[in-house]
């Protein structure tokens, strides 16, 4: 039997299981989850109905977890943030983890384990995002389906809020939730920019990857825009200097050791490693091609932490404590 019938197959049966259940409910009433009514969740990937309170989430991305816990939501598994890493839970909602007992799946370069994700008999898959896990999501979404109703977050969707908006109203009906978080982080913005001397600008930024690949970043979304609230505005690099995006993400576009030296000539730059803290401006400044840059000549290259690259809501909130401490 192929994996997608063996998958729909283990599905058909617990669907019945379920059925079952229902029909044995002697009080007619059933339980608190089967009395709400699920939603209808329109998608990239056509309408899906979630359960009106699941109760056991697989989230097929590590940058995307941290908005269930902000929601309350329970999260049964998700994946490390490398492929074939160990899993390491994000500072940021560590405690809701070891409260929820998540544990981490299966990930590599090849895919995911659908066995494992099976196993777990979830009643919500969610998955997506930006870079790798939406396009491996993409590749088995019918086989996911199988297993459980799943929601991929659309590459549309990249940044941290139209991401958390989404989940939030959308998925699991709790558009209050993301309203208040929101209306939190524009208070912290006002108070960064009021508190801070910007660097010389305009801004630009490079993100790293551990074999010394540089990658700049599109200054238009993602983590340059961030800046951009508090009075730090980032350069036009990508708009004017005709590059492609990298793969799928779409807020990176990747430059040769000789380009990074003709392009990064902005006054400032900030400094990131990719999904690791893979190198920082002091190792950097050794190499004769970055050394020669303007920002690291007088001093304003900046580091970064990794995480700031595609960070979620906390991350971003973090990311303005390190802009606070940084500039003021």
């Amino acid at each position: 039997m192929s994996a997608p019938a063996r998958l729909l197959a283990v599905a058909v049966v617990a669907a019945l299981a379920l059925t079952g259940c229902a029909a044995d409910d002697s009080t007619g009433d059933g339980d608190k989850a089967s009395a709400a009514k699920p939603r209808t969740v329109a998608t990239d990937y056509g309408k899906v109905e979630v359960p009106a309170e699941p109760k056991r989430v697989v989230v097929l991305n590590h940058a995307l977890a941290g908005y269930l816990y902000d929601l309350d939501v329970p999260v049964t598994a998700t994946i490390p943030e490398d492929a074939d890493g160990k899993g390491e839970f994000s500072p940021y909602w560590a405690d809701e983890a070891k409260k929820d007992e998540t544990t981490f799946l299966p990930w590599s370069v090849d895919g995911f384990d659908l066995e494992a994700i099976l196993k777990l008999e979830p009643d919500l898959i969610v998955g997506g995002g930006v870079g790798f896990p939406l396009f491996q999501a993409e590749k088995v979404y019918d086989d996911l389906s199988d297993i459980a109703p799943t929601v991929l977050v659309g590459k549309k969707l990249g940044d941290w809020r139209s991401q958390f908006s989404f989940l939030a109203d959308d998925v699991f009906g709790k558009k209050d939730v993301y309203a208040q978080h929101l209306a939190a982080y524009d208070r912290r913005v006002t108070e960064v920019k009021k508190a801070i001397t910007p660097p010389p600008g305009p801004v630009s930024f490079l993100a790293m990857t551990g074999d010394g690949t540089a990658y700049g970043l599109v200054e238009s979304v993602g983590l340059p825009t961030e800046f951009k609230k508090v009075g730090i505005e980032p350069a036009p690099v990508f708009a004017k200097g005709g590059f492609k995006v990298y793969g799928g993400g779409g807020d990176m576009f990747e430059l040769s050791t000789e380009k990074a030296g003709q392009t990064i000539t902005q006054p400032s730059v900030f400094v990131m490693g990719f999904n690791a803290d893979t190198t920082d401006v002091a190792t950097l400044k050794k190499n004769p091609v970055y050394g020669a840059l303007p920002a690291f000549k007088s001093g304003h290259a900046y580091d970064l932490p990794y995480w700031v690259l595609r960070g979620d809501y906390d991350e971003s909130m973090a990311l303005l404590d390190i802009i606070e401490e940084q500039f003021a």
